[in-house]
């Protein structure tokens, strides 16, 4: 059987991996800065109800398999992950202002790419199996 989530009134499979970098691709995320990220990963994750499934921090990315639900954005995840790791990791390891003045740890954007076991292959089949009439749009039709 797969496995889905719940809410209240919505049963989802939303993984998406995610990665970032550190500002100059900096090897700062050992040791002590490492595990401290990852706990305030974990954190963050749990506050916005977001499964990590696996994660990989590296000296100078971070990457991140999840499960979200649907009521939060990627990009909205993204944001809350980067900047609040930023913020907190500077401010308990003083040693990171000097080498990231502007007050910016990681690097502008991020990668993000979806996964899954429904292919698109099986959707275009599954919604021409839903047809019962024919009708004059191929790619969008209405079935009774």
């Amino acid at each position: 059987m797969k496995y889905y989530r719940q809410k209240s009134h919505t049963i989802y499979d939303n993984k998406y991996h995610l990665a970032w970098i550190v500002k100059y691709r900096k090897n700062i995320l050992v040791g002590d800065i490492g595990y401290r990220l990852r706990d305030i990963v974990r954190q963050i994750c749990e506050e916005f109800q977001v499964e990590i499934i696996r994660g990989s921090i590296k000296p100078d990315h971070i990457h991140l398999f999840v499960s979200i639900p649907p009521n939060l954005s990627v990009s909205k995840l993204v944001q809350y992950l980067k900047g609040k790791t930023s913020r907190k990791l500077q401010q308990e390891f003083p040693s990171l202002r000097k080498d990231f003045w502007g007050r910016h740890l990681w690097g502008i954007g991020y990668f993000s790419v979806t996964t899954g076991n429904v292919t698109e292959e099986m959707i275009k089949q599954y919604l021409e199996e839903q047809a019962k009439q024919p009708d004059d749009d191929q790619f969008f039709k209405i079935t009774s």
